[in-house]
């Protein structure tokens, strides 16, 4: 298949790639690493490049977009580049400073994609996972809905083409959907999908409202929890 060719329209109009190339990787691989994987991964055909500040490489990633833009391989509309939203952001007035944050790291005007990495609000600060004297996370109380009223801001500023989810149930999911004047619907919902999770009533909720239904862990992959909560990638949400 040619990764360039294969797209899925989006319920705002906007075009997905089918193929995206994702750029975690656990903490023993050095960031740098993605100075060379991503270039890599442009040249043999992928477009889509997913991203996260979770991640703690979009600076690499940034660059190694701008490089294959210099050299004439793709234009800056060529790529579609997703990022997360990460959970110690989620009160409004701290939604736009992370994206902005984000890009600057990516070094673009704007993301293609802007997601809400989990359904869950974490004490805001630099901690990626802020914790108690216990070791638990440290939870935050913001409405979800707020959050996303600040993304639909963020798509009007030009900021962001789409915004969608991630990890989101159908409960989490209906929540957004019912907001009493919700402007844009969630494009996507990322979730862990293969042959042994194969989230098939998800599939069926998101395609009933228009919602594309993203794959990570396409091929399978092991869980990998912790804190009680879990590793970056991994979808702490309910199945459906």
């Amino acid at each position: 298949m040619d990764p360039k060719g294969q797209k899925v329209k989006l319920n705002d109009g906007h075009f997905i790639p089918v193929l995206g190339f994702g750029t975690y990787a656990p903490p023993e691989v050095a960031k740098r690493d993605a100075l060379e994987f991503t270039p890599f991964a442009i040249e043999v055909g992928f477009r889509h490049i997913d991203c996260a500040h979770a991640y703690q490489n979009e600076e690499q990633i940034g660059q190694a977009i701008r490089s294959k833009i210099a050299d004439g391989t793709v234009k800056r509309e060529d790529i579609f580049c997703t990022s997360k939203l990460w959970c110690t952001s989620f009160r409004p007035e701290l939604v736009r400073p992370a994206l902005e944050k984000s890009l600057k790291s990516l070094q673009l005007d704007y993301v293609d994609l802007y997601i809400m990495h989990y359904p869950l609000a974490l004490k805001p600060g630099e901690e990626l996972y802020p914790k108690d004297e216990n070791g638990k996370l440290i939870a935050d109380s913001v409405d979800l809905c707020h959050t996303w009223e600040a993304l639909e801001k963020c798509k009007d500023a030009g900021l962001t083409k789409s915004i969608g989810v991630s990890n989101f149930n159908h409960k989490q999911l209906e929540k957004i959907l019912n907001k009493p004047g919700l402007k844009y619907k969630p494009v996507c919902n990322q979730v862990e999908c293969h042959p042994y999770l194969n989230q098939s009533k998800l599939l069926d909720f998101c395609k009933s409202h228009g919602i594309v239904l993203v794959a990570f862990g396409a091929l399978g992959s092991q869980r990998i929890k912790e804190c009680g909560v879990g590793h970056p990638e991994y979808p702490f949400s309910e199945e459906y």
